[in-house]
């Protein structure tokens, strides 16, 4: 069970950033939310911003359907929540490996 936060009416100073996550740990802000500070932006380099775009269009998935028995939809439920995963992402993986495997020169 999820423990209860401490109300904020205000968010003190923090000595280091350590500080600052145990706060927000265990207040919740919900209340003064528009009076929190913007975070900096971010720029990132210009050859950074190139190679994670490249990567996501590389990462694309295309849907398809797969008929599979309930049982063995249950099974890889049960093995990626034992992973922390989702079950889908578990079953992309072993057909991945598959692919790879049955790719391999013999």
């Amino acid at each position: 069970m999820p423990k209860k936060l401490t109300p904020a009416t205000e968010v003190p100073a923090f000595a280091n950033e350590e500080e600052a996550a145990r706060w927000f740990e265990t207040h919740d802000v919900s209340a003064i939310w528009d009076q929190l500070p913007r975070a900096r932006e971010i720029k990132l380099p210009p050859g950074q911003v190139r190679k994670m775009r490249e990567r996501y269009r590389r990462r694309v998935k295309t849907a398809i359907t797969l008929r599979l028995e309930p049982e063995q939809i249950a099974l890889a439920r049960r093995v990626a929540a034992r992973k922390s995963i989702g079950y889908q992402t578990q079953l992309r993986l072993w057909i991945a490996e598959g692919l790879q495997r049955e790719a391999r020169p013999r």
